[in-house]
């Protein structure tokens, strides 16, 4: 089975690692297609042509992966969900797949969100045999506001390490099977799990969340 993604980010970036490896856990059989494109505005602009093409090159389904908050924003909009969604809409029907099983995930607040909803394996990473390293529960991460500074601030106060996401998100989260029941405190994963095992339907307006 092949599944297409499309990245805000860069070909080395922690979201398409992350991503890509959640999806082979979820689907051991999967095939991960991914298309990167360097930041939300271009991403706002191209995915449909994107989206569009990875269905030509045989892909079931794609989804359209970004961050909220971003780790370079755009200063002159404030980050909206709806309004984004709305936009990527509107780039699907201009391409002509607004009924084709194309996905829009949107990771609230940033990809660290994911992180800090499995606070053991957080903890399991950053602890020592010498130093075990304690990082509290998080019942609601997509409400962390800055999850990437909290998670810069957990790697500074237990290991004196700076953060990388391109390097470490990755690292943390296959670690160890990971804890779906943690992951899922965060609604955005939840939708990314449910979009990568659910059934095939039709990205309808109301349906494609």
């Amino acid at each position: 089975m092949k599944i297409g993604f499309i990245f805000e980010c860069g070909p080395g970036g922690a979201d398409k690692q992350v991503c890509e490896y959640l999806a082979r856990k979820l689907l051991p059989a999967v095939q991960c297609i991914s298309r990167t494109l360097d930041n939300k505005a271009n991403l706002l602009k191209d995915a449909g042509r994107v989206a569009a093409a990875l269905l030509a090159d045989g892909c079931e389904r794609v989804l359209i992966v970004w961050d909220l908050r971003p780790a370079w924003p755009d200063k002159k909009h404030k980050p909206c969900r709806r309004i984004e969604r709305t936009a990527l809409l509107e780039v699907l029907d201009k391409a002509g797949i607004a009924d084709q099983p194309v996905f829009v995930v949107c990771i609230e607040q940033e990809l660290e969100s994911w992180l800090l909803a499995d606070e053991r394996k957080l903890a399991e990473y950053l602890s020592t045999s010498a130093h075990q390293y304690t990082v509290a529960k998080v019942r609601h991460p997509d409400r962390e506001q800055q999850p990437k500074a909290a998670v810069i601030n957990h790697f500074k106060a237990a290991r004196g390490w700076r953060y990388d996401d391109k390097v470490h998100a990755v690292q943390i989260i296959s670690g160890n099977e990971p804890d779906w029941d943690r992951l899922r405190r965060s609604k955005s994963f939840a939708r990314f799990e449910r979009k990568i095992k659910g059934k095939l339907i039709s990205c309808q307006r109301n349906s494609c969340l």
